[in-house]
């Protein structure tokens, strides 16, 4: 699926809600799914893994759209490698 495909898909199907509850509300649910993301990687079962992250992915993208970014645009900074070295793989020093 294209990104901007699934960001439109969730605009249509939970942008209503998401803008009720305001980018504070939603950036909030997002925080809580990346903490569900960090305990199915600690754990082995990777059809659960796969379900916490595509929630969390779900979240970002309604947060995107709540604050009006497209996350096409903000992914192709790191269409041609690292943003910063412009290498592939990246050969800035590890942080």
């Amino acid at each position: 699926m294209e990104l901007g495909r699934f960001q439109a898909g969730i605009e249509a199907t939970f942008g209503e809600r998401d803008r009720a509850r305001g980018v504070d509300g939603t950036f909030r649910w997002f925080v809580e799914e990346v903490g569900e993301v960090a305990k199915a990687l600690r754990g082995t079962d990777r059809a659960n893994l796969e379900h916490e992250l595509g929630d969390a992915f779900a979240w970002l993208t309604s947060v995107a759209n709540v604050a009006g970014v497209d996350l096409e645009q903000a992914a192709r900074r790191f269409a041609d490698g690292c943003p910063r070295c412009g290498a592939r793989p990246c050969t800035c020093p590890p942080a």
